[in-house]
Protein backbone atom coordinates (compact mmCIF):
# COMPACT_ATOMS: atom_id res chain seq x y z
CA UNK A 1 0.00 0.00 0.00
CA UNK A 2 1.32 3.43 -0.96
CA UNK A 3 0.64 5.76 1.97
CA UNK A 4 1.24 9.05 0.13
CA UNK A 5 -0.36 8.32 -3.24
CA UNK A 6 -1.12 11.57 -5.08
CA UNK A 7 0.19 13.87 -2.33
CA UNK A 8 2.76 16.60 -2.97
CA UNK A 9 5.63 17.12 -0.53
CA UNK A 10 8.22 19.88 -0.21
CA UNK A 11 11.45 18.67 1.38
CA UNK A 12 14.18 21.21 2.13
CA UNK A 13 17.84 20.20 1.97
CA UNK A 14 17.22 16.89 0.21
CA UNK A 15 20.22 16.38 -2.06
CA UNK A 16 21.99 14.23 0.56
CA UNK A 17 21.75 12.65 4.00
CA UNK A 18 18.45 12.51 5.87
CA UNK A 19 16.64 14.71 3.35
CA UNK A 20 17.57 12.40 0.50
CA UNK A 21 16.43 9.38 2.51
CA UNK A 22 13.05 11.03 3.13
CA UNK A 23 12.65 11.88 -0.56
CA UNK A 24 13.37 8.27 -1.56
CA UNK A 25 10.87 6.75 0.90
CA UNK A 26 8.19 9.32 0.02
CA UNK A 27 8.59 8.66 -3.70
CA UNK A 28 8.30 4.92 -3.09
CA UNK A 29 4.99 5.64 -1.37
CA UNK A 30 3.61 7.62 -4.31
CA UNK A 31 4.33 11.22 -3.30
CA UNK A 32 5.20 13.87 -5.85
CA UNK A 33 8.25 15.69 -4.56
CA UNK A 34 9.60 19.22 -4.76
CA UNK A 35 12.94 19.37 -3.00
CA UNK A 36 15.46 22.12 -2.37
CA UNK A 37 19.24 22.13 -2.42
CA UNK A 38 21.84 24.84 -1.92
CA UNK A 39 24.87 24.08 -4.08
CA UNK A 40 24.91 20.35 -4.93
CA UNK A 41 23.64 20.67 -8.51
CA UNK A 42 24.94 17.27 -9.66
CA UNK A 43 23.58 15.46 -6.60
CA UNK A 44 20.20 17.15 -7.07
CA UNK A 45 20.02 16.13 -10.74
CA UNK A 46 20.96 12.56 -9.82
CA UNK A 47 18.18 12.44 -7.22
CA UNK A 48 15.67 13.82 -9.73
CA UNK A 49 16.65 11.12 -12.24
CA UNK A 50 16.53 8.37 -9.60
CA UNK A 51 13.09 9.26 -8.26
CA UNK A 52 11.50 9.95 -11.64
CA UNK A 53 11.91 6.25 -12.43
CA UNK A 54 9.36 5.51 -9.68
CA UNK A 55 6.53 7.07 -11.67
CA UNK A 56 6.10 10.19 -9.56
CA UNK A 57 6.72 13.85 -10.40
CA UNK A 58 9.96 15.17 -8.94
CA UNK A 59 11.63 18.54 -9.27
CA UNK A 60 14.65 20.06 -7.52
CA UNK A 61 14.81 23.78 -6.75
CA UNK A 62 18.01 25.66 -5.92
CA UNK A 63 16.55 27.73 -3.11
CA UNK A 64 17.69 29.05 0.27
CA UNK A 65 15.00 28.39 2.88
CA UNK A 66 16.74 30.83 5.24
CA UNK A 67 15.79 33.67 2.86
CA UNK A 68 12.19 34.81 3.38
CA UNK A 69 11.60 35.94 -0.21
CA UNK A 70 13.10 32.78 -1.69
CA UNK A 71 10.87 30.64 0.53
CA UNK A 72 7.76 32.54 -0.61
CA UNK A 73 8.78 32.23 -4.26
CA UNK A 74 9.43 28.51 -3.85
CA UNK A 75 5.97 27.82 -2.42
CA UNK A 76 4.36 29.78 -5.26
CA UNK A 77 6.40 27.89 -7.87
CA UNK A 78 5.50 24.52 -6.35
CA UNK A 79 1.77 25.32 -6.35
CA UNK A 80 2.01 26.35 -10.01
CA UNK A 81 3.96 23.23 -10.95
CA UNK A 82 2.27 20.60 -8.75
CA UNK A 83 -1.13 22.15 -7.96
CA UNK A 84 -0.97 21.55 -4.20
CA UNK A 85 1.26 21.34 -1.13
CA UNK A 86 0.14 18.54 1.19
CA UNK A 87 3.33 17.98 3.18
CA UNK A 88 6.23 20.20 4.23
CA UNK A 89 9.43 18.70 5.64
CA UNK A 90 11.67 21.38 7.14
CA UNK A 91 14.93 19.46 7.01
CA UNK A 92 17.61 21.95 5.94
CA UNK A 93 20.22 22.55 8.63
CA UNK A 94 23.88 23.19 9.42
CA UNK A 95 26.28 22.94 12.35
CA UNK A 96 29.07 25.29 13.40
CA UNK A 97 30.17 23.68 16.65
CA UNK A 98 32.39 25.35 19.21
CA UNK A 99 32.62 26.02 22.94
CA UNK A 100 30.67 29.07 24.06
CA UNK A 101 33.85 30.98 24.92
CA UNK A 102 35.12 30.46 21.35
CA UNK A 103 31.96 30.67 19.28
CA UNK A 104 31.62 33.81 17.17
CA UNK A 105 28.50 35.93 16.90
CA UNK A 106 28.50 35.20 13.17
CA UNK A 107 28.49 31.42 13.72
CA UNK A 108 25.69 31.70 16.29
CA UNK A 109 23.57 33.87 14.01
CA UNK A 110 24.15 31.70 10.94
CA UNK A 111 23.02 28.49 12.63
CA UNK A 112 19.88 30.17 14.00
CA UNK A 113 19.15 31.61 10.55
CA UNK A 114 19.56 28.37 8.61
CA UNK A 115 18.11 25.96 11.17
CA UNK A 116 15.33 27.97 12.83
CA UNK A 117 14.39 30.97 10.71
CA UNK A 118 14.10 28.70 7.66
CA UNK A 119 11.37 26.76 9.48
CA UNK A 120 9.45 30.00 10.04
CA UNK A 121 10.02 31.08 6.43
CA UNK A 122 8.83 27.84 4.86
CA UNK A 123 5.89 27.30 7.22
CA UNK A 124 4.72 30.85 6.57
CA UNK A 125 5.15 30.26 2.82
CA UNK A 126 2.97 27.11 2.65
CA UNK A 127 0.40 28.23 5.23
CA UNK A 128 -1.94 30.00 2.79
CA UNK A 129 -2.13 27.00 0.45
CA UNK A 130 -2.74 24.55 3.30
CA UNK A 131 -5.41 26.83 4.80
CA UNK A 132 -7.22 26.93 1.44
CA UNK A 133 -6.99 23.13 1.19
CA UNK A 134 -8.05 22.76 4.84
CA UNK A 135 -5.43 20.05 5.25
CA UNK A 136 -1.70 19.61 5.54
CA UNK A 137 1.11 17.99 7.50
CA UNK A 138 4.19 19.97 8.54
CA UNK A 139 7.17 18.05 9.92
CA UNK A 140 10.11 19.92 11.44
CA UNK A 141 13.49 18.25 11.87
CA UNK A 142 14.77 18.97 15.37
CA UNK A 143 17.36 16.87 17.21
CA UNK A 144 17.95 15.08 20.51
CA UNK A 145 20.37 17.97 21.10
CA UNK A 146 17.38 20.32 21.05
CA UNK A 147 15.69 18.18 23.71
CA UNK A 148 18.71 17.51 25.92
CA UNK A 149 21.39 20.10 25.06
CA UNK A 150 25.03 19.34 24.26
CA UNK A 151 28.31 20.93 25.26
CA UNK A 152 29.96 22.69 22.33
CA UNK A 153 26.67 23.12 20.48
CA UNK A 154 24.92 26.09 22.10
CA UNK A 155 23.95 27.52 18.72
CA UNK A 156 22.73 24.21 17.30
CA UNK A 157 20.88 23.23 20.51
CA UNK A 158 19.19 26.64 20.68
CA UNK A 159 18.05 26.37 17.06
CA UNK A 160 16.72 22.84 17.48
CA UNK A 161 15.00 23.61 20.80
CA UNK A 162 13.41 26.66 19.17
CA UNK A 163 11.94 24.37 16.53
CA UNK A 164 10.11 22.41 19.25
CA UNK A 165 8.39 25.51 20.64
CA UNK A 166 7.55 26.70 17.13
CA UNK A 167 6.09 23.29 16.26
CA UNK A 168 3.77 23.21 19.27
CA UNK A 169 2.59 26.77 18.62
CA UNK A 170 1.81 26.07 14.95
CA UNK A 171 -0.08 22.92 15.96
CA UNK A 172 -2.25 25.00 18.29
CA UNK A 173 -2.82 27.76 15.71
CA UNK A 174 -3.64 25.62 12.69
CA UNK A 175 -5.24 22.51 14.19
CA UNK A 176 -8.78 23.80 13.64
CA UNK A 177 -8.07 23.86 9.90
CA UNK A 178 -6.91 20.22 9.87
CA UNK A 179 -3.26 21.24 9.50
CA UNK A 180 -0.96 19.16 11.69
CA UNK A 181 2.54 20.10 12.81
CA UNK A 182 4.98 17.70 14.45
CA UNK A 183 8.72 17.47 15.08
CA UNK A 184 11.20 14.65 14.76
CA UNK A 185 14.28 14.56 16.99
CA UNK A 186 16.87 12.23 15.44
CA UNK A 187 19.67 10.86 17.56
CA UNK A 188 22.96 9.55 16.14
CA UNK A 189 22.16 8.94 12.46
CA UNK A 190 24.89 7.42 10.30
CA UNK A 191 25.31 9.30 7.01
CA UNK A 192 28.13 10.10 4.59
CA UNK A 193 29.20 12.80 7.04
CA UNK A 194 29.61 10.42 10.00
CA UNK A 195 31.43 7.94 7.76
CA UNK A 196 34.40 10.36 7.78
CA UNK A 197 34.74 10.15 11.57
CA UNK A 198 37.10 7.86 13.48
CA UNK A 199 35.56 4.37 13.66
CA UNK A 200 36.49 3.92 17.34
CA UNK A 201 34.69 7.14 18.25
CA UNK A 202 31.63 6.10 16.28
CA UNK A 203 31.59 2.65 17.89
CA UNK A 204 31.75 4.30 21.29
CA UNK A 205 28.61 6.25 20.43
CA UNK A 206 26.88 3.07 19.23
CA UNK A 207 27.75 1.28 22.48
CA UNK A 208 26.04 4.02 24.49
CA UNK A 209 22.72 3.59 22.64
CA UNK A 210 20.23 1.00 24.01
CA UNK A 211 19.68 -0.49 20.54
CA UNK A 212 23.50 -0.68 20.11
CA UNK A 213 23.57 0.87 16.65
CA UNK A 214 23.42 4.19 14.92
CA UNK A 215 20.24 5.11 13.12
CA UNK A 216 19.85 5.10 9.35
CA UNK A 217 18.32 7.76 7.13
CA UNK A 218 15.58 5.21 6.46
CA UNK A 219 14.75 5.10 10.20
CA UNK A 220 14.11 8.85 10.15
CA UNK A 221 12.33 8.72 6.80
CA UNK A 222 9.91 6.06 8.06
CA UNK A 223 9.02 8.25 11.05
CA UNK A 224 8.37 11.11 8.60
CA UNK A 225 6.24 8.78 6.48
CA UNK A 226 4.01 8.03 9.47
CA UNK A 227 3.62 11.72 10.38
CA UNK A 228 3.01 12.74 6.76
CA UNK A 229 0.40 10.08 6.08
CA UNK A 230 -3.21 9.74 7.19
CA UNK A 231 -2.07 7.06 9.65
CA UNK A 232 -1.21 9.92 12.02
CA UNK A 233 -4.39 11.93 11.39
CA UNK A 234 -4.90 12.47 15.14
CA UNK A 235 -1.28 13.32 15.97
CA UNK A 236 -0.17 16.94 16.19
CA UNK A 237 2.08 19.08 18.36
CA UNK A 238 4.30 16.12 19.20
CA UNK A 239 8.04 15.43 19.17
CA UNK A 240 9.03 11.94 18.06
CA UNK A 241 12.51 10.94 19.20
CA UNK A 242 14.15 8.65 16.63
CA UNK A 243 17.22 7.86 18.69
CA UNK A 244 17.43 4.14 19.47
CA UNK A 245 16.52 4.89 23.08
CA UNK A 246 19.36 7.39 23.60
CA UNK A 247 17.22 9.76 25.70
CA UNK A 248 15.39 7.02 27.60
Amino acid sequence: MKLLEGKTAIITGASRGIGKGIAEIFAQHGANIAFTYSSSVDAAKALEDELNTLGVKVKGYQSNAANFQEAQALAEDVVKEFGAIDILINNAGITKDNLLMRISEEDFDKVIEVNLKSVFNMTKAVQRTMLKQRKGSIINMSSVVGVKGNAGQTNYAASKAGILGFTKSVALELGSRNIRCNAIAPGFIETEMTAKLDEKVVQGWRDGIPLKRGGTTEDVANACLFLASDMSAYVTGQTLNVDGGMLT
